[in-house]
């Protein structure tokens, strides 16, 4: 799956010269907790949560309250910003976004296409995405099969499914220890007594069932 097919396109932006109140309401108001950044179409920052929090006053301050609300209204975003941030193309694989958002411990990427913003990828997106992959609020039966992980085992699974007529919509492979994997799979009927016996026979054991109606 590709990032533009999950970003969410036209996000909502500041600029660098936006007074840090003014982002503040807006991702209030709109529901969100991440702002790219931009001067003239090209990202140059995020506006994240933690540099909202650290440009809040040190408990240490000898300034006065009023003081201090005067100084963050004056306050742009460009000076708390994370600026540089890291960005991924809409032709990347959601795959390749959840990894480098994962190895630099962030939430957000901003999608650039030609140095142009375009979209934003998030963690909520990507934790959406997984649901789907996964078909875990599908209708149908989703089995959790120990498997040995081997050539053709596979063919086996389908070739018991198609047997009965279920049709395979999801599938997912979970490599273990030794030899030995753990399969799910996702199919579109209710009833799946037969296609268990036929695994069992075949030497699967069927760790785990979930249907949706």
């Amino acid at each position: 799956m590709f990032v533009k097919l999950r970003m969410t396109a036209h996000p909502f932006t500041v600029t660098p010269e936006t007074t840090l109140p003014e982002a503040i309401a807006l991702m209030e108001a709109k529901g969100v907790r991440h702002l790219p950044v931009v001067r003239e179409g090209r990202v140059v920052g995020v506006l994240a949560p933690s540099d909202i929090a650290a440009a809040g006053p040190s408990k240490a301050t000898t300034f006065a309250a009023g003081e201090i609300n005067y100084l963050l209204a004056k306050l742009k975003v460009a000076k708390v910003m994370t600026r540089d941030p890291l960005t991924i193309s809409p032709d990347a694989l959601l795959e390749e976004a959840a990894v480098l958002m994962r190895d630099n411990k962030v939430e957000i990427l901003p999608v650039v296409e030609e140095e142009r913003l375009v979209g934003v990828i998030t963690e909520s997106a990507i934790l959406d995405a997984f649901i789907e992959i996964l078909g875990f609020r599908d209708p149908g039966t989703r089995l959790t099969v120990d498997a040995t992980d081997a050539p053709g085992v596979l063919s086996q699974l389908a070739t018991v499914t198609a047997t009965h007529d279920a049709n395979i919509q999801h599938l997912a492979v979970y490599r273990g220890e030794g030899d030995r994997s753990i399969v799910v799979v996702g199919v579109n009927s209710l009833n799946t007594d037969d296609i268990e016996a036929d695994l069992a026979r075949l030497g699967f054991s069927v760790l785990y069932k979930l249907q949706n109606d």
